[in-house]
């Protein structure tokens, strides 16, 4: 793509050079240990390698190193970063390491962990892991100032002569989408950054006080049983003020922007992903019995198709439900392109028909098959990475890909997080204003009597 496409808001996103990334602050030296284990967050590759180790037995992998150190230090840890890096996390040097696409999208994801691992709550993010996790990033961004692609251009001597020469530039997916990135990081930090005082508070499960406003949560702490340590939102008997209220309801609104732009540009670099030889060889024989009879017959024989009819039709009670349909729906999808895209070489008339007839069905159940995907991630919009997805990331080889698809997955869990959380908060608030309004409508009563 030329970068003359780019859009007028993409360009004032400016491009960093790697000597900008690379600047650094002699009081400002933490490292993060990305050796621990990557926290659950939405669509995000179940396996974390083990980037580095703690030494200190007593130490946490979430503390980062005091301030402070000198620049000697920093070198240090930077060499030893990217020597791990290029030995693919193979310390032994015996090549049985991962690819540096790979390597570098694991050091991305645990540097999430490691940041944003314990952060369960709509507070600003510390200054040290702040610093950290900019600082740690440009390091690893700034593989990307060297990912460039070639195109015709023209070169004048000084005595007038042109030559017509291959100039270079920022590969188009790296121009347009890193720069976006960069632009939603920030904006999701300065998000956190606006929550230095609020009308709210937390509280920590199992240490709630008696008072209605604590109490006023338990239904949410049902519906996340399964994650006992989350703190617990509170807000004042009477609610929070109007100015609070539409803060969090314009706060909500913009992180969920975020969400969805991360989330296209995921998907869109995932499109573009190869897929793996061992997904395809792992692939039912037929689409039938990939999506299974009942949704085949509906595919198949319903017209007009509406994914959304069949979804309401299919009883999904859970996510894990939902990710094992988005499973099999493209696992037969990739069936039928497949065979929608072979040919024979036989040239039988009747052969030649069926062929066409079969090669036009193939296509029609492939489309349907990705129309009813795409629903169905519309509705869960959390869901994880399906088999597929993840198989492209182990697989992948393409560092720049690598770097955008982990840089805009661990964004998307943020942003997404962030709206669980205010989410959270604006329940609170209108249980204890319903439970209040009750209050007030059960005292009138009792007035008139």
């Amino acid at each position: 793509m030329d970068s003359s496409s780019v859009s007028d808001d993409n360009s004032e996103l400016d491009f960093h050079a790697s000597s900008d990334r690379l600047t650094r602050s002699n009081t400002d030296m933490g490292c993060s240990t990305t050796g621990c284990n990557s926290i659950d967050y939405s669509r995000t590759i179940s396996t974390v390698s083990t980037y580095s180790e703690v030494n200190d037995e007593n130490s946490s992998p979430y503390d980062p190193p005091p301030v402070g150190w000198p620049i000697s230090k920093l070198l240090e840890m930077m060499k030893e970063k990217f020597s791990k890096l290029l030995l693919g996390e193979d310390m032994s040097g015996g090549g049985k390491g991962v690819c540096s696409a790979v390597a570098l999208s694991n050091a991305i994801t645990n540097l999430y962990a490691t940041v944003f691992g314990h952060f369960y709550k709509l507070e600003p993010v510390s200054p040290e892991k702040k610093n950290m996790w900019r600082r740690e990033m440009d390091c690893l961004l700034s593989v990307c100032d060297y990912i460039v692609e070639f195109f015709p251009s023209s070169q004048t001597l000084p005595d007038g002569t042109t030559l017509d020469i291959m100039a270079t530039r920022p590969r188009s997916d790296i121009y347009l989408n890193l720069p976006a990135l960069e632009k939603l990081d920030a904006m999701l930090l300065d998000i956190l950054d606006s929550f230095k005082k609020t009308e709210f508070w937390y509280v920590e499960e199992g240490k709630q006080s008696p008072s209605a406003s604590s109490r006023s949560f338990r239904r949410v702490v049902q519906r996340k049983d399964e994650k006992w340590w989350l703190p617990v939102p509170c807000v004042p008997d009477s609610g929070l003020s109007e100015g609070a209220q539409r803060a969090l309801q314009k706060r909500r609104d913009c992180a969920n922007q975020i969400h969805k732009a991360a989330m296209a540009i995921n998907n869109s670099i995932l499109a573009e992903m190869e897929v793996p030889e061992s997904y395809m060889a792992s692939l039912p024989k037929s689409g039938r019995l990939g999506v299974g009879d009942s949704i085949y017959r509906y595919m198949s024989t319903i017209e007009p198709f509406s994914p959304d009819h069949l979804l309401d039709g299919l009883n999904i009670s859970s996510e894990h439900d939902a990710l094992e349909i988005a499973d099999r729906v493209e696992a037969s999808m990739h069936v039928w392109l497949r065979k929608a895209s072979m040919h024979t070489s036989k040239s039988s008339w009747d052969m030649v028909k069926d062929l066409v007839a079969d090669e036009n069905k193939n296509q029609i159940l492939a489309s349907k098959a990705e129309t009813l995907l795409l629903c169905l991630k519309q509705r869960y919009p959390g869901l994880s990475q399906t088999t597929l997805d993840t198989s492209k990331i182990q697989y992948n080889k393409d560092v720049g890909q690598a770097i955008l698809e982990s840089y805009s997955r661990v964004l998307e869990g943020l942003a997404f997080n962030i709206v669980a959380w205010i989410d959270d908060v604006l329940f609170v608030d209108a249980s204890v204003r319903k439970r209040l309004r009750a209050t007030q409508q059960r005292s009138q009563k009792e007035s008139l009597f």
